[in-house]
């Protein structure tokens, strides 16, 4: 299938942080086909291996399965459902929302619900609405009716989004962070062909509440080099200043130099760099960013891994739904297949 299609059944599938399986099985189908062996670790992380001619260096690439969302927290007497985040996630996002609670019995369809405005105080028209403020309404009678239709504390609950096209080449769904960069993975090893390193693909979990999976299967893997593949928000809205980001989609993928968590190895930057280059292939540059990817963690395992990331350029991460360039995209897995291919000349 193509990226598009992958990226496409990724999307609509649900895999909030610490519950990933609906993800983890559609990645073991789309990377079966590409690598000799693919294997699940202890944390439920899924690791392609792709075997060269020669065993090193060895190459492992990240994309994070998971999705910011949320977990039922309490079902109230009349059978509203209290929830938490899971990931950061703006408050101001959530009301309204149509979500999916992921039961045992299936998915519920419900909505975030709050206080109406029109018996809000004018003082509580003026304030942002707390999450711990809203409930989700999912039809039920009471508790017990909420509990016979399945619902559990600690159900993961998504949000209900549909991935469309939108225009010549853009097209909006949820979970874009990171659906994009496992959808880029998977082609990525479809590209490269025979190689002489060998490459670990691996499928991240619980990347948004702090790189854990990244943790475990970068300490197990011990890569000579490590390469997140993810999403960045872009600059290209209205409202944000040049100065924040000047990352815009459909400008090539983005290459991280600096990030909250990493700054990334200047070997692997200048490899990133020259291929592009020497390829024709458009990229950008960015730096300073307030968040990081599982190439934070990559970097520091054992003693060491040198480290960076390609990131596919990505309007409104952390929401319901995203908005990328299927073009970025492709450009993306396009770099990282070119670079890995050279990577015997770089380490």
């Amino acid at each position: 299938m193509s990226l598009a299609e992958n990226l496409e059944k990724l999307s609509n599938a649900n895999g909030v942080a610490g519950r990933e399986t609906e993800v983890r099985n559609l990645m073991i189908k789309f990377l079966e086909p590409f690598a000799d062996e693919v294997v699940v670790d202890r944390l439920e992380n899924v690791i392609a291996i792709k075997k060269g001619k020669k065993a090193a260096p060895k190459i492992m690439l990240a994309a994070h399965m998971d999705e910011v969302g949320l977990m039922v927290k309490t079902i109230t007497k009349d059978g509203f459902l209290q929830f938490t985040k899971m990931g950061g996630i703006d408050d101001r996002i959530l009301l309204a929302q149509k979500v999916n609670v992921i039961t045992e019995n299936g998915a519920l369809p419900g909505v975030v619900g709050s206080k109406p405005p029109h018996i809000q105080k004018e003082d509580e028209r003026k304030k942002i609405v707390t999450y711990d403020e809203m409930f989700l309404d999912i039809g039920a009678e009471n508790r017990e009716d909420a509990k016979a239709m399945g619902v559990k504390i600690g159900d993961p609950i998504a949000f209900d989004v549909k991935y469309v096209k939108l225009g010549k080449d853009a097209v909006m769904g949820k979970a874009f962070d990171n659906r994009a960069g496992c959808a880029v993975m998977v082609e990525t090893l479809k590209q490269i062909g025979e190689t002489d390193c060998t490459i670990y693909a691996v499928g991240t979990v619980q990347e948004e509440l702090g790189l854990r999976g990244a943790t475990t299967a970068a300490y197990g893997v011990d890569p000579d080099v490590g390469i997140a593949l993810d999403v960045t928000f872009t600059g290209d809205t209205p409202g944000i200043k040049e100065f924040d980001t000047t990352v815009k989609m459909g400008k090539g993928p983005a290459l991280t130099v600096t990030d909250s968590g990493l700054i990334v190895h200047p070997k692997v930057l200048r490899w990133l760099i020259d291929t592009a280059v020497q390829n024709g292939v458009e990229y950008q540059l960015e730096t300073g960013l307030m968040g990081t990817t599982d190439a934070a963690r990559m970097s520091l395992t054992r003693q060491g891994v040198p480290s960076g990331t390609i990131s596919i350029p990505a309007r409104y991460i952390h929401s319901p739904v995203g908005l990328i360039s299927l073009k970025d995209a492709e450009n993306s897995a396009k770099l990282a297949a070119l670079a890995i291919q050279k990577i015997q000349d770089r380490f």
